[in-house]
């Protein structure tokens, strides 16, 4: 089944066109690698699909229905776009990892967030760290852990592992493998190298938004 749907998708900045007639899928449970040459439109693309901006004409479908016919709250909900620099707010990781639970009216489940740290090989106390004391690994864990919370459907990631090093890479692909395997479909822009090796469903974006698919393995 597929989950996503891009359909004669044009994106323009000016006379710039960054996509031109963009068309392909993604299949429900999918782990999609979207690979190609920097500026050709893999970062618009994710933006796209998480609603962040909206196309220049054609039409993104979710679950057959167009995003732009949604609402953006409930869609951004199940559809959760992680940027490459993380963006973390207030004073500690606990005001963080509360966020999801405040925007549903919900009690914080201390468990729950102590299960999430644990996988990211951070202890419980780490909740009560102040963001600015954090190296740039732990903040992208923080940032992660706070998109899944309440597992979302779709889990978009724009070189969530650039600039990190190596123990920090292979923690982050930890949490994101746990993810994958509990249903969550997830769409990864990189161009590290180690990644698109390991990668089984690849997407090569070219010029202006061409595609080549590719499969390894």
């Amino acid at each position: 089944m597929t989950i996503i749907e891009l359909k004669n998708v044009n994106y323009q900045v000016g006379k710039r066109t960054i996509l031109n007639n963009l068309s392909f899928g993604i299949k429900n449970g999918d782990f999609l690698t979207l690979i190609g040459p920097s500026g050709a439109g893999k970062s618009t693309i994710l933006k796209l699909i998480a609603n962040l901006i909206s196309p220049s004409s054609g039409t993104i479908f979710y679950h057959g229905s167009d995003i732009q016919k949604l609402d953006p709250i409930k869609y951004r909900r199940q559809v959760m776009y992680c940027f490459q620099q993380p963006v973390l707010f207030g004073k500690t990781v606990k005001d963080n990892l509360s966020f999801p639970y405040q925007i549903r009216n919900k009690e914080v489940d201390l468990a729950r967030l102590d299960s999430l740290l644990k996988i990211v090989d951070l202890p419980a106390e780490f909740l009560n760290k102040e963001i600015n004391s954090l190296s740039g690994g732990e903040k992208q864990r923080v940032a992660l852990i706070r998109s899944i919370v309440f597992l979302p459907k779709v889990l978009l990631l724009d070189e969530v592992t650039t600039g990190l090093d190596g123990k920090s890479k292979e923690i982050v692909h930890r949490l994101i493998e746990s993810v994958h395997r509990q249903g969550t479909t997830i769409v990864q822009v990189t161009h590290d190298q180690s990644e698109i090796q390991v990668a089984k469903n690849v997407l090569e974006i070219k010029s202006r938004g061409l595609v080549n698919e590719k499969c390894n393995g």
